[in-house]
């Protein structure tokens, strides 16, 4: 039985430092992603800004050919009015005048309107790129800071992985479903704990399971928290067996 308790002390030992070694990473795997996330946004946004601002540039040199020629249609019109032989003609010139003259007066308009937009989009163009160019800073910085967390610690977790695996294979299944299960149910994560000073993670213990604990023939679970717990000595163990 004390072989069983060494291997769980071992199991807890390893799980807990490979929860230390990924809150050392902390929210960093999320964070950049987070940003990456923005800079798409962002990039997708100045590709709609660009793309707004190419048609209006294209509509606005539509409109100003087109205004061209209105303007020389009108010229054209007003010099066959000299030259009409009844008001029938005059009229009908008058309106064709008169048509070219209003729809130069709309785009002549509709063209202040795209300048205006034109000038809108530069501003939030230029505030987007300089947006854009913060957040890819700040994604450099953060992913250079978790590429440095991982390469430290990547070595140490991948080890402790392989022994983790070694011990579920050795220790009966009985005990690891047992283990796992308690473990995935507690918010720490520590489903092993030793007895300090007559108690279990400051909860003190009957005498009668102090003697027990200390006697380590067999699992003795905390009737409070649901926890094993175990000699001390099983975890100084494991931690010279453990250490990488």
């Amino acid at each position: 039985m004390q072989e069983v308790l060494q291997q769980l002390a071992n199991l807890q030992y390893i799980d807990s430092r490979i929860d230390e070694i990924r809150q050392l990473r902390g929210d960093l795997p999320e964070e950049v992603l987070d940003i990456e996330t923005n800079i798409n946004r962002y990039e997708a946004k100045i590709g709609q800004l660009e793309e707004e601002k190419d048609d209006l540039t294209g509509e606005k040199k539509k409109l100003e050919l087109e205004i061209e020629s209105a303007l020389e249609k009108t010229e054209k019109y007003e010099e066959q009015q000299l030259s009409v032989r009844n008001n029938r003609e005059y009229d009908a010139l008058t309106k064709e005048i008169e048509a070219q003259k209003q729809f130069v007066e709309n785009s002549t308009s509709r063209i202040e309107e795209i300048e205006k937009r034109q000038e809108e989009l530069d501003e939030e163009l230029a505030e987007k790129n300089e947006k854009l160019e913060e957040t890819k800073k700040l994604h450099d910085e953060k992913k250079k800071n978790l590429d440095k967390v991982i390469e430290s610690t990547k070595s140490e977790e991948e080890k402790l992985l392989e022994k983790r695996e070694e011990l579920e294979e050795e220790l009966d299944n009985r005990y690891v479903r047992s283990y796992n299960r308690l473990r995935n149910g507690l918010t720490n994560g520590i489903a092993v704990v030793a007895m300090e000073k007559g108690a279990a993670l400051g909860m003190a213990l009957p005498p009668q399971t102090q003697v027990e604990v200390r006697r380590k023939n067999k699992v003795i679970i905390d009737e409070n928290s649901g926890r094993i717990v175990i000699d001390p000595s099983f975890f100084e163990e494991a931690k010279k067996q453990l250490e990488i």
